[in-house]
């Protein structure tokens, strides 16, 4: 089992320490609700250090990424980010990342933890054009600063102007007296906020800034259970559950990542696919009899004939109720459809809502 650099520091602090993605990581430190909430109203911390990241280098860099990615990374400027997905070759995703340009023939990509090795061997079985890649994974730590105080817990610690910074774009600069930080308005939680990327030697420093500088607003660290939760209220979705080698990504939902103006592994495949029409879509819904939806319950029809399963559930703890995604066919995805989840042999009723689960 991996752990990230600051695993000591996450014990002193009293986390419980879980399996994920190969590592040893903190799922919570006082309560998944206590968490969910610091994000949601003031200002949270979560250590992600165990995501993958690629440098991607070289005047072939653009054609690499343009092949291998489903979106178009043709246009992305200099400190844009751009949310994409690997598709694998038969119609299912390698993995959903993040694309950074840092310069013409330069970029960065962001990856899931579960699949860095995966994504490295994949992305370099295309890579014909000798275009140079460096797997930096074990060189950076990453912390989320997520929530609507995040900005101002930041600001104390840069001259970059963070409130200037549009959604999915970045700055290299300096933050917390530490240089070439890049400083991502990007996060997984639909909070709002920041993601940091720092060199090891400096992570402990970097951490202990930003809590001195969030004391004032209550700044928590948080762990993935409160992750999974904020994600999942936003109707993002998790490589492994709700997108995987087996899902189509447009049946998911990605369409708008899916750009047929290129040429792409699948284009052909996945353009037919939309042409002929979709059979099953992933959907939101919210539970209308008590219960919680779980991963891998049944989703039914009024009969208790099988639809689909849910792919991510959990008990909303903004909405206070149960949420949950999963894929069914297409006469049973259109809002305020009522279906069943099947809990212990009974069948609850849900309805189908649009995404997200939780807005703005």
């Amino acid at each position: 089992m991996k752990t990230v650099p600051l695993h000591q520091v996450h014990i002193d602090l009293g986390a419980k320490m879980v399996p994920f993605a190969g590592f040893e990581m903190p799922v919570r430190y006082s309560s998944d609700l206590d968490e969910h909430h610091t994000v949601r109203n003031h200002v949270g911390v979560f250590d992600v250090s165990h995501m993958g990241e690629f440098s991607v280098k070289g005047p072939k860099a653009l054609d690499l990424i343009q092949k291998v990615t489903s979106n178009d990374a043709s246009a992305l400027f200099d400190g844009k980010v751009q949310y994409s997905y690997l598709p694998n070759g038969r119609g299912g995703v390698v993995d959903d990342l993040l694309v950074y340009r840092v310069k013409e023939d330069e970029y960065f990509l962001v990856v899931n933890a579960s699949n860095i090795d995966k994504d490295w061997n994949w992305i370099q079985s295309h890579n014909t054009e000798g275009v140079e890649m460096e797997n930096v994974s074990d060189e950076l730590c990453l912390f989320a600063v997520q929530g609507p105080n995040a900005t101002p817990t930041l600001q104390k610690l840069t001259s970059v102007d963070l409130g200037a910074m549009d959604y999915y774009t970045f700055k290299i600069g300096e933050m917390a007296g530490i240089s070439d930080v890049i400083i991502s308005a990007t996060g997984y939680t639909g909070a709002g906020g920041f993601e940091i990327y720092v060199k090891n030697a400096d992570a402990i420093k970097m951490w202990e800034a930003i809590f001195e500088a969030g004391a004032e607003f209550g700044i928590k660290p948080v762990g993935l259970g409160a992750r999974d939760t904020l994600r999942l209220e936003k109707g993002f979705c998790l490589y492994g559950n709700d997108i995987d080698d087996n899902t189509s990504p447009l049946e998911a939902g990605l369409g708008w990542v899916t750009k047929f103006t290129k040429d792409f592994i699948d284009a052909k495949e996945l353009k037919d696919q939309k042409e002929a029409g979709l059979k099953k879509k992933l959907v939101g819904f919210e539970m209308i009899d008590r219960g919680i939806p779980r991963g891998h319950y049944e989703l039914c029809d009024e009969s208790g004939a099988k639809l689909g399963e849910v792919t991510s559930g959990t008990q909303s703890p903004t909405l206070q109720k149960g949420i949950g995604m999963g894929y069914v066919p297409t006469a049973f995805a259109k809002p305020e459809t009522e279906i069943f989840v099947k809990v212990r042999d009974r069948l609850l009723k849900v309805k189908v809502v649009k995404l997200p689960f939780v807005k703005n």
